[in-house]
């Protein structure tokens, strides 16, 4: 089975190497020119809708009987261009199979969470859903909710189309349960224009220079940072970055783990104390744990906050937007933090997956769609411009296709990652994360003591230790 910590950041690194290399390639080779991306199956990531053509035909398909497949995704916001590349291969995969028809939930990511959550208590997962790697998939697959994939990855060469070691985090005692849409890095976006209008020449290198930075913006009046802490992940994705340098690189949760620190460590308390000075000089919008992710990032992306940390997935949605307009938008990466850690160790973020109830009524329908849907999800994706961080190898020069100056930098940094960290709840357990979770939010309402916050991820892991 896999486990977090240690092996998993050495497969995240390789899957990362792989995309820093293949993102930033000509056409000439189709942008594979990472070493594990030579193989010619690998074409099938920008295969034709008819990719599944070949799939074993269901005995539902044959008999023309009707067929609905509920696919819950994580694309419900209009301007995202993942929304329109999902509805496109919806479309077009309904158009092949008239027998079948895609029922779509599409919700926010903390929504989901919580559907799925009393779906599953009710077993009634729908036949496609969303999980999140590692600590935060494995109940569901304790509880046996979800269908092996390991056949149907190996359909039409999907299994190649994937960057090496991103499957592992999906992988549990030898079963592949979920095929993952990214595999990302985070860093900090923000609006030229509006760093011009506060005096401010460059983008920070050091924390304190970005605490500095917010203060200038407030004096002009200026929104320094948007976040959309209702939906809490967001704020833990921040401090975590905060405490990947406070620790001085990447491992502080598996010490924990394995014993040699506890959450009273200095390098947690640091942290802590470094993301309320943040809060405290007035980063974030007020009223900032009522705002959800998509409230919260628009107000970066209609330009009434100047920055934005966020996964490098929200590049296809910032380069459209009205904030980029003129190349307004630039990426910088998270600064040290009092001199400690190394901008180039970033917080890593394999992507949300897709997984299929293992009750499925249609299950073969389902795992035939899911098959195609994957296939064409590169090519689909990259055609909108939202290609950016997906965790399969892309056929394409992105150049060429008019990507933003912002979308090249980005996907520059994938080359400069030299390891990194997965979010505290993607390492710890549910009951220990939800409690972690609870209290950063609570940071972003009152200012509180490092040393009991540190007390209470203490005591939350001792009570739900494994």
């Amino acid at each position: 089975m896999i486990s977090t910590g240690k092996k998993v950041a050495g497969t995240a690194m390789a899957g990362f190497l792989a995309v820093g290399l293949a993102a930033c390639g000509s056409s000439d080779n189709g942008g594979n020119n990472g070493s594990d991306a030579a193989a010619s199956p690998s074409s099938s990531a920008s295969t034709s809708a008819s990719a599944s053509a070949s799939a074993p035909a269901s005995s539902s398909a044959a008999s023309g009987e009707k067929v609905t497949i509920t696919f819950q995704n994580i694309y419900p916001d209009p301007t995202d261009p993942k929304y329109n590349m999902l509805h496109k291969i919806v479309k077009q995969y309904e158009t092949d199979h008239p027998n079948v028809h895609i029922e779509l939930d599409s919700l926010n990511t903390d929504q989901q969470k919580q559907k799925l959550k009393t779906q599953a208590a009710s077993n009634e997962v729908p036949d496609i859903t969303i999980v999140n790697p590692s600590a935060q998939m494995k109940p569901y697959v304790d509880a046996g909710l979800f269908a092996p994939l390991n056949e149907m990855v190996e359909q039409n060469g999907l299994k190649d189309t994937f960057q090496s070691g991103i499957l592992d985090y999906y992988t549990f005692d030898g079963n592949l349960y979920a095929l993952p849409d990214g595999n990302n890095i985070a860093l900090l976006y923000y609006n030229k224009a509006l760093f011009k209008q506060a005096g401010i020449d460059a983008p920070p290198t050091t924390f304190e220079d970005l605490v500095a930075d917010v203060k200038k913006l407030k004096e002009k009046g200026i929104q320094p940072m948007a976040i959309g802490e209702k939906d809490t992940w967001t704020g833990s994705f921040l401090f975590m970055n905060v405490l990947l340098r406070t620790n001085g690189g990447p491992g502080f949760l598996q010490d924990i783990v394995d014993g040699k620190k506890t959450f009273e460590d200095p390098a947690f308390t640091g942290a802590v104390d470094a993301f309320e000075q943040l809060v405290q000089a007035g980063a974030f919008q007020e009223g900032a744990t009522s705002f959800d992710y998509n409230a919260g990032e628009n107000l970066f992306k209609t330009g009434k906050a100047a920055m934005y940390f966020m996964g490098s997935w929200a590049t296809g949605g910032i380069e459209v937007s009205d904030a980029n307009k003129d190349g307004n938008v630039g990426v910088f990466k998270f600064p040290t933090v009092g001199g400690k850690g190394d901008p180039n160790q970033f917080m890593l973020a394999p992507g949300s997956a897709f997984a299929v109830s293992k009750n499925s009524k249609h299950l073969p329908e389902t795992l035939d769609f899911l098959n195609y849907f994957m296939l064409n999800y590169p090519k689909e994706a990259f055609a909108v411009k939202g290609a950016v961080g997906v965790a399969q190898k892309v056929d394409g020069d992105y150049k060429a296709a008019g990507y933003s100056d912002m979308a090249m930098e980005v996907l520059a940094m994938f080359k400069d990652v030299q390891g990194g960290d997965i979010s505290f709840d993607n390492t710890m357990n549910p009951a220990t994360s939800q409690a972690h979770l609870s209290s950063i939010q609570n940071l972003f309402v009152a200012k509180k003591d490092a040393a009991a916050v540190a007390k209470e991820h203490q005591q939350a892991y001792e009570d739900n230790k494994e």
